[in-house]
């Protein structure tokens, strides 16, 4: 089974980056083997839709199920139409959670975690260029 995973750094021993769609990597784990491959993350700097992007990253790469922190309602729906189970609230490394997903401690959610934009950051310029006054 292929496992894929959010992580900060390319390695087995990389902690869980919390977020989906703009996790700097997915760690794609064998789950037999362990053998993996670490795929950067090119939806990551994107101003609109980078949830769905990573989906479609991740499917494209016949993954079976995901371990992450948070995941909102538009990958949540891009995920589960490609037919990939969600693991959320996960932290640790990559290692570790895939142990856990094996002795059966974490469980598939049904619903999206986080409402649209999260891991966006705050104070990014975001706005419409509107300045507010006092």
């Amino acid at each position: 089974m292929k496992i894929c995973v959010t992580a900060t750094e390319n390695t087995l021993d990389a902690p869980i980056d919390p977020r989906f769609g703009r996790a700097a990597y997915f760690v794609i784990v064998d789950s037999e083997t362990m053998a993996f491959e670490a795929v950067p993350n090119m939806a990551v700097g994107a101003m609109s839709g980078a949830g769905i992007q990573a989906a479609q990253t991740i499917a494209g790469k016949g993954v079976n199920v995901l371990i992450t922190g948070n995941v909102g309602p538009n990958a949540f729906q891009a995920l589960s139409s490609a037919g990939i189970k969600i693991v959320v609230g996960a932290y640790g490394t990559v290692r570790e959670v895939i142990e856990k997903y094996k002795r059966g401690e974490l469980r598939e959610t049904g619903a999206p975690t986080v409402g649209g934009h999260f891991g966006m950051g705050m104070g990014r310029g975001m706005g419409r260029g509107r300045k507010r006054w006092p």
